[in-house]
């Protein structure tokens, strides 16, 4: 295959967004929409891909970092205008351009690389992606000739009665020559009533200049759907979000309820592994095999290991060993580390917080910023009391230590192996291995008192 660059076009407002966020940075599936254009084009192995920006330059740079080039479009003119900024980076180079909008998240490697081979197969200096359109009205249609190549492209205000009767669309991505790409770009004209630079122009200047144009028509109309308002935005998500969850049934994961099992792009499931209704799985999460999520769960930035169970909870950014159990109602927060055959139970909230091997803490607790060893038994309602108002501080508690509940243990502080913590405690010091720490007063009873502070009956 000869060398393939790619334009992003990324530069629009997107005004019928009406948001504040630029439009190729809304989300599908978690991630912006010129992301999921970028890593589909990234398969193809590109020599380079340069992003044309203009509104919100400076956020789109931020979030693709140095995986592409970048051309600013500060006035948008139009499409070919777009195309035109990228001409001191591809100007003159052998191979062939793609030419992507940057609102296109379903278009994939594959339908990119079929297009590039049809290009290549066929000798042409521009093949456009097509798809067919049970209802076309409102885009340019593909007009060929006897032979099969394009004669035209008709918008869809100019087009006849038999011309709007094709259902062949043209999609927004083309294929180009790289150097009859830039060669044409310098004849395209603004005399429209828009006064802008279209890029469907250059397939005018190639057919008159006697060049091939063809076409490639992808089996998917739905991949090549272009984001411009919020509706489009819900209907990609849709779609995106089902072509995730059929990836993964397909690969051996079980989805009950797929309509409303919500998976990002990146995540990672393992074979047998059940979802339930109502689980978001995002980032660069990973489960893995014979586990059971949700129902109700959310799980983000996670490596989970096999055989876990995690049930109405939510954990983030931490680290979950295999046969670990979680739930119901429990919150794993950032920068926490669970070994394997550790339990979390209800309503127990986990923060930068360590677990050995077989530790649990089965209900009602706060455990943050602490270091927890192994086969350690965490009684109801215990708190890590860690924070001073303006530091946070550690608390230890070594191997096969045992918390009654309802202790308070105020950070720094450490339980040593094998300690106990008696019930109602409030540990202030090092708790020495083997020994228990009794910190709470001792009952009085006041004899009789309920009939001293009482009225009596008349």
């Amino acid at each position: 295959m000869t060398n393939i660059y790619a334009v992003i076009l990324a530069a629009g407002q997107g005004t019928r967004m009406k948001s504040k966020l630029y439009k190729v940075l809304h989300p599908v599936c978690g991630k912006p929409m010129v992301e999921h254009v970028i890593d589909q084009i990234s398969g193809l192995h590109t020599k380079q891909i340069v992003t044309i920006v203009g509104h919100g330059a400076e956020k789109v740079k931020a979030q693709l970092g140095d995986r592409s080039a970048y051309a600013l479009q500060e006035e948008q003119l139009g499409t070919a205008h777009a195309v035109i900024q990228a001409r001191a980076l591809l100007e003159g180079k052998e191979g062939c351009t793609l030419v992507v909008c940057g609102d296109t998240p379903l278009i994939q490697t594959s339908t990119m690389e079929s297009l590039v081979r049809h290009h290549e197969k066929t000798g042409a200096k521009a093949t456009i992606l097509t798809a067919h359109a049970e209802n076309p009205a409102g885009y340019g249609r593909i007009i060929r000739g006897a032979d099969g190549s394009v004669t035209r492209i008709v918008e869809h205000k100019d087009a006849s009665e038999q011309e709007r009767a094709v259902k062949e669309i043209n999609t927004g991505t083309y294929c180009f020559d790289n150097k009859a790409l830039f060669d044409a770009l310098k004849h395209v004209s603004n005399e429209n009533v828009q006064g802008e630079y279209y890029l469907p122009d250059v397939i005018e200047i190639l057919k008159e200049a006697g060049e091939m144009v063809s076409a490639y028509q992808t089996e998917s109309f739905e991949e090549t759907l272009g984001v411009n308002d919020r509706v489009a935005l819900s209907e990609a998500e849709r779609l995106m979000r089902a072509r995730i969850n059929e990836q993964h049934m397909r690969a051996g994961v079980t989805i009950i309820d797929p309509q409303n099992t919500y998976i990002g792009p990146d995540v990672v499931i393992g074979s047998d592994t059940v979802i339930h209704p109502g689980t978001v799985l995002s980032g660069s999460t990973s489960i893995g095999e014979d586990c059971i999520i949700g129902p109700n769960s959310e799980v983000r930035e996670c490596e989970v290991g096999n055989r876990t169970v995690i049930r109405q909870s939510a954990a983030f950014d931490s680290q979950i060993g295999s046969d670990v159990n979680i739930g119901p109602f429990a919150h794993i927060r950032p920068q926490s580390s669970l070994a394997d055959d550790v339990k979390i139970g209800n309503f127990v909230e986990i923060k930068k917080a360590s677990f050995g091997k077989g530790s649990k803490a089965s209900h009602l607790s706060y455990i943050g910023d602490a270091e927890v060893g192994s086969s350690v038994n965490i009684g109801c309602g215990t708190i890590t009391v860690n924070y001073n108002g303006k530091d946070k501080f550690l608390t230890t508690i070594e191997d096969g230590a045992f918390i009654g509940c309802n202790s308070n243990l105020i950070a720094p502080v450490t339980v040593k192996k094998g300690a106990y913590v008696a019930a109602g405690s409030t540990i202030t010091d090092e708790v020495p291995e083997e020994s228990m720490a009794i910190a709470r007063a001792r009952q009085v009873n006041k004899e009789n008192y309920v009939q001293k502070i009482l009225p009596k009956n008349e």
